[in-house]
């Protein structure tokens, strides 16, 4: 799920002061500590290879996020695409993987065991 800045509700508008809310943005129940994550990525960067092992060769971990520059694109298991870009929030469900397509800086929130089990396979990945 991908939400652009100004297609999110303007909730209140005061003199220095624009507060937005997107409501119902994905749903944390069952999972325990969340992560907070800052990515900084390459163009070109394509998780697919690197998630090769898991479950579905695919990332089973949600994340909650803000593209502050970028562009990258998502694919799930049934490979349908979605693009986010620089000022999007996004949602990414269990079951992806992720390309580069511009240089990108990210902002991510997700269950902490869940994506640690992700950045531990990915770590073994590159070192063998």
């Amino acid at each position: 799920m991908r939400v652009a800045k100004d297609d999110i509700d303007v909730k209140l508008q005061i003199p220095g002061a624009v507060i937005r809310q997107r409501t119902n943005f994905g749903n944390a129940s069952g999972y325990d500590q969340i992560s907070g994550e800052y990515f900084t990525l390459s163009a070109g960067v394509d998780t697919t290879p690197l998630f090769q092992g898991l479950d579905g060769d695919l990332c089973q971990c949600p994340h909650w996020g803000f593209v502050l520059k970028g562009r990258l694109t998502t694919t799930d298991g049934a490979g349908q695409q979605e693009s986010v870009a620089a000022n999007d929030l996004f949602y990414w469900p269990p079951g992806h993987n992720v390309r580069v397509d511009d240089d990108a800086e990210i902002v991510m929130f997700s269950p902490q065991h869940a994506h640690t089990h992700v950045i531990d396979h990915m770590i073994r990945k590159v070192h063998g």
